[in-house]
């Protein structure tokens, strides 16, 4: 779970205000445990983990765990604190710990040569987390490619302003993939 628009508003004061590295990186995964906290109040198949045991024993009971990262980051936070790392490396580091599979959504299809309203860029269906390390800036964070690497797994981008294709990438029983998300290699 990201920190959305509140994760935005910490990365607008931090522009302004010049907050130190550590301030702006804990007060951005504090804004993801308090979307995780709403998205759990609004969804009824999902509970809250607090640590990797519970998100283990909710899953087991057929429920969705929606972590509170702080908890586990702050007993061993891997991270530099930078923006270079968001949600999205967070999100591997804790699929790693878990050993489940990654699925990044965002607010794109996937992943482009550049950002997607630039003229000329394409979109990229399959990509190897090595070549993306050669990219500026893309729709996931700098640190995930690396990863993706360090740990030899894949992921997925979708975009999530269209649920059904977040539910037909992680519901096994679905099988329509008739839409654009990006697969990156870290195998």
């Amino acid at each position: 779970m990201g920190g959305g628009e509140f994760a935005n508003l910490i990365r607008k004061y931090d522009d302004m205000l010049g907050l130190s590295d550590e301030t702006a990186h804990w007060t951005a995964i504090d804004c993801m445990d308090i979307l995780a906290k709403l998205t759990a109040d609004k969804v009824e198949s999902a509970k809250i983990a607090f640590s990797l045991e519970e998100a283990n024993k909710i899953s087991d009971e057929g429920f969705t765990p929606i972590m509170i990262t702080s908890i586990i980051l702050r007993e061993d936070d891997p991270f530099e604190n930078s923006w270079d790392v968001t949600s999205d490396s967070i999100a591997a580091y804790i699929s790693n710990l878990l050993n489940a599979n990654l699925l990044i959504v965002t607010n794109v299809n996937g992943i482009y040569t550049k950002e997607p309203n630039v003229k000329g860029a394409k979109f990229i269906d399959v990509i190897d987390a090595q070549t993306l390390l050669t990219f500026d800036e893309t729709s996931i964070d700098l640190m995930l490619p690396s990863l993706l690497l360090e740990f030899g797994t894949n992921c997925y981008v979708v975009n999530g302003k269209y649920p059904e294709r977040v539910l037909s990438l992680i519901d096994n029983s679905i099988d329509t993939y008739d839409f654009y998300y990006t697969k990156i290699l870290g195998e």
